[in-house]
């Protein structure tokens, strides 16, 4: 079991997570480190402020307009007039990120797969938050789903806050520094206990058996 480890501590530290671990199962969080960093910033700009099935959509019509590659390079994707990327779905505001990205990811502040391997949480928040359009929040999904790092708390995540409002009977959600606080005793596993929090939120979304 993968996270065989992070579970026992989560269900030790925390008996009241406990019972959505014991409800979930297994944890089945997988991250995709085969896609490159580029890559996993260009889509995560994408899907903010859209559902999934929109953002797929103009995913998609982004990807044909280089149709001769499974996914556009930074080249690519600076060459592409911003007429075009506008006709695909894009916003001016999405457009204009994802050119930024595409430029830094060729000056090198967007860092190889291998080289952000080597940087800790921190430094890659520090240095990915100068791209335009991509703020805390997309940095910590990128750590999250892309990078498998296990100690990430996107404080700021709807999700996140509504699935503790809803494990620990809350009527409110919980400011971000009242969950960084819950959350110290999830460390260093507070990425798995997230993942829980979400799923907490999917049961509670499940209809309720009669």
């Amino acid at each position: 079991m993968v996270y065989e480890n992070a579970l026992q501590h989560l269900q030790t530290a925390d008996p009241i997570l406990a019972r959505v671990i014991a409800q979930v199962g297994a944890c089945r969080l997988r991250p995709d480190r085969r896609q490159s960093p580029f890559a996993a910033l260009v889509e995560a700009v994408v899907h903010q402020q859209l559902t999934g099935k929109a953002a797929q959509t103009i995913l998609g019509r982004v990807k044909a307009i280089h149709a001769q590659k499974p996914f556009p390079g930074p080249e690519d994707l600076l060459g592409t007039s911003e007429a075009d990327l506008r006709a695909a779905g894009l916003s001016r505001a999405k457009a204009a990120a994802l050119k930024d990205i595409s430029a830094k990811t060729l000056d090198g502040v967007v860092p190889s797969a291998r080289t952000l391997a080597r940087l800790d949480d921190d430094e890659i928040v520090e240095r990915l938050t100068t791209l335009r359009g991509v703020g805390r929040w997309t940095v910590e999904m990128l750590l999250i789903f892309k990078l498998g790092r296990l100690d990430v708390l996107p404080v700021n995540d709807y999700g996140v806050r509504k699935g503790f409002a809803v494990t620990y009977r809350k009527r409110a959600l919980p400011t971000p520094a009242a969950l960084l606080a819950h959350g110290e005793r999830w460390r260093p596993y507070r990425s798995v206990a997230s993942w829980y929090l979400w799923r907490a939120l999917d049961l509670e979304r499940k209809p309720k058996e009669k």
